[in-house]
């Protein structure tokens, strides 16, 4: 069989072939370059020498809750229709899955190096799993072992709850945020624009000149010891502490956390040294139920792919993978 998988973002979309449970060719097109998801399959196939009809199916990892036939992505202009999709390209078999659906089911394939272990732990037999990772937004997901040795990835928008507040400055920093963006979600910090976002409104809060206009400018200035970026990036880890935490608080996720995503892999070892680990246990008399949890940083290129390849194989096996 040839297949072709997506891992659609915000800003990205990545492809490739999935041929003999392994993915192969891939290609990452920026987004704003097409019109339409078909326009971007066309010119990758193009580029990979293949023809539409050599397809025998498509699985497209999305952004955003999927549903119905019309899908609008959360962070870019794309919208699709899964019968007007399938008739323009010739198909029979399309799969839209959540990308984090896919970025959980991506973790069953991770290869030896591409983990990064922040908190030490064991890994609880038979629990759940949490999946988290800020990037153009941010992505929540739960992977349940199942009996027969498979795995099940429950998709959730979980970057869209509200951003918990643990410290005064916390508290006077979500008051700002507040006032100019309303509701404050954990994706208005935990983001690569909420890095940014963080940082101006930090600036505001403490009447600092605003002298960086990127989140890569934020980071690169706080690894290279600007005191003031570092205090930044150092609060945008223990949010994300806070966010993680209470997911696995709700999941019952003690079998370990995966940070995935494309921020955090940039500063890995500024963040095993933050606060982190300190605001994913803080949590008051449930504090100790964090003490054997593992958290890794994952550090392979493709998961989103891998694990788009995976739930395709669970489909054509009858193997349930999630929506």
């Amino acid at each position: 069989m040839t297949a072709l998988v997506g891992d659609i973002g915000g800003t990205n979309a990545r492809f490739a072939l999935w041929r003999g449970q392994q993915i192969e060719s891939v290609r990452v097109l920026p987004t704003v370059d097409y019109p339409r998801p078909e326009d971007a399959i066309r010119a990758y196939l193009q580029g990979v020498g293949l023809a539409v009809d050599a397809l025998q199916a498509v699985c497209l990892a999305c952004a955003g809750p999927v549903s119905g036939d019309e899908f609008a992505f959360t962070n870019n202009h794309w919208r699709l229709s899964r019968k007007a999709f399938c008739q323009g390209l010739g198909l029979s078999n399309l799969l839209l899955i959540n990308d984090f659906t896919a970025m959980a089911l991506g973790m069953t394939r991770l290869r030896e190096g591409e983990l990064i272990e922040v908190c030490p732990g064991q890994s609880e037999t038979g629990a759940a799993r949490l999946v988290i990772g800020p990037g153009t937004g941010l992505g929540v997901a739960t992977l349940l072992p199942l009996k027969d040795g498979g795995w099940r990835a429950l998709p959730g928008e979980g970057g869209h709850v509200c951003l918990p507040i643990g410290s005064a400055r916390e508290a006077a920093l979500w008051t700002r945020l507040h006032d100019k963006l309303g509701h404050v979600n954990a994706e208005a910090i935990l983001s690569g624009g909420g890095l940014l976002e963080l940082y101006r409104t930090s600036c505001a809060l403490d009447n600092e000149a605003v002298k960086l206009t990127s989140p890569a400018e934020v980071t690169a200035a706080a690894l290279n010891g600007d005191a003031y970026a570092a205090a930044v990036l150092e609060q945008f880890c223990v949010w994300l502490g806070r966010i993680a935490g209470d997911n696995v608080l709700t999941t019952g996720a003690r079998g370990g956390v995966y940070i995935a995503g494309g921020i955090i892999p940039r500063f890995v070892e500024f963040f095993r040294r933050s606060g982190f680990s300190q605001s994913f246990r803080d949590k008051g008399n449930m504090s100790r139920y964090f003490d054997n949890i593992p958290v890794w940083v994952v550090t392979a290129k493709y998961p989103g792919l891998e694990g788009a390849g995976v739930a395709l194989q669970q489909l054509l096996e009858g193997r349930h993978s999630g929506d």
